[in-house]
């Protein structure tokens, strides 16, 4: 089993922090490499959503289910892909704490890939690090903008 461990300063309240990371349907303007979120069910508190990606290089797109158990009290979320794909499992840990200079937003991420993924646990372990951090600093400079702004729109 591979592990990930990744996390990012956001100079933002923590309502807009936790607000905006977790509005689901919205991930595509949020993140780069998504370009549909399809909310499928909701249900005790746990989302069933399909991630669609934009084209890879080779114009494969890539899309999977996956269910999010948020809980805004203990400012956590649990999520796993239902459809795996080369995976043989996906678990993933979101949690949110307040610190001086605003939150830390921080995602593990345990999982193994299949005999016959096109990578391995270690190829899969250096490209989800790598990718984590473009997403983790593109998601960071616009809660810090949407902040700068404030929730009206006007200057903070």
């Amino acid at each position: 089993m591979a592990h990930t461990d990744n996390e990012v300063l956001i100079a933002a309240p923590m309502d807009l922090v936790w607000r905006r990371t977790n509005d689901l349907a919205d991930w595509p303007s949020l993140f780069t490499e998504y370009a549909a979120v399809e909310i499928l069910s909701e249900q005790d508190g746990v989302v069933r959503f399909r991630l669609t990606m934009h084209p890879d290089e080779e114009g494969r797109v890539w899309s999977w289910v996956s269910e999010r158990r948020p809980d805004e009290a203990t400012r956590t979320v649990t999520a796993r892909r239902v459809e795996p794909g080369p995976f043989l499992h996906m678990d993933i840990r979101w949690s949110y704490r307040e610190v001086d200079g605003g939150v830390l937003m921080r995602w593990e991420q345990d999982f193994a890939m299949r005999p016959d993924a096109p990578v391995d646990d270690a190829g899969m372990t250096e490209r989800i690090n790598r990718n984590t951090g473009v997403q983790m600093d593109v998601i960071k400079k616009k809660i810090e903008a949407l902040a700068a702004v404030g929730a009206d729109g006007s200057a903070a």
